[in-house]
């Protein structure tokens, strides 16, 4: 039976609830993550540390599910605690969470073991998506890092637009390109209604909230290029 949180850590958690142990030096960064995580009926943060040396200490005595990490943390680096966490009875899945975007930090953090990889600058239910991703025995990489030549994507890697339909993927591309409803309703051939509720339909799965996420998605993958992959349009037919 889970415990009432104490500073937004749950001391204990239902069996089926992912339990979070989070590592940033900030301590805003930590009230952000245990609210945000501990508002979500699939998660709950067990314990919070400041420093690599107190991850380490924490993680031992909680026996996480997911740590959740900065990757230049004090005292020990997000590098140094997972090669240490290998080390526990009970290695747990490691999502780093942090503003860095420099290759040589993805490409290291990444293939030191870490399962994870989600930018401070995504939208918040990108965050949750990566915790469960990781949770659940897969591997996330966030499409701020992984479409901009940072890394190449690894196998297992989720990429968000994966969860589409072909049309749906149609639209979002489309849409990147700067059609609008009525210009992609005649060019597929569909009603306008229709183009909307697919379009409604991605920006749910992607978690975006405009167009401006879809174009800065796009150009992060490269599908403003021409010939570069990315999603076909109808009829194999070229952008520009």
């Amino acid at each position: 039976m889970a415990r009432a949180p104490v500073d937004g850590i749950m001391t204990s958690a239902p069996g089926n609830v992912t339990r979070v142990l989070v590592a940033d030096p900030h301590a805003v960064a930590r009230e952000g993550l245990k609210a945000i995580l501990g508002s979500r009926a699939d998660s709950a943060v067990v314990g919070e540390a400041a420093d690599g040396p107190g991850a380490l200490v924490r993680a031992g005595e909680l026996s996480p599910d997911v740590v959740v990490m900065e990757a230049d943390l004090p005292g020990l680096d997000a590098a140094q605690v997972m090669t240490r966490l290998r080390e526990l009875p009970l290695v747990p899945k490691v999502l780093v969470f942090t503003a860095c975007e420099y290759p040589e930090v993805v490409r290291l953090l990444w293939t030191e073991g870490a399962s994870g990889y989600a930018l401070k600058t995504s939208p918040t239910e990108q965050l949750v998506q990566a915790v469960r991703t990781v949770a659940g025995g897969g591997r996330y990489l966030d499409p701020g890092v992984s479409g901009d030549g940072l890394i190449g994507k690894a196998d297992g890697a989720t990429d968000p637009a994966a969860e589409l339909s072909a049309r749906e993927t149609q639209v979002v591309r489309l849409i990147a390109l700067g059609y609008s409803n009525k210009e992609i309703a005649v060019r597929l051939k569909l009603s306008v209604k229709t183009v909307e509720t697919y379009k409604t339909r991605a920006l749910e799965k992607l978690h975006f909230r405009s167009r401006v996420d879809i174009v800065r998605y796009a150009t992060r993958y490269g599908w403003l290029t021409r010939g570069a992959p990315g999603p076909p349009l109808a009829d194999q037919e070229t952008p520009f």
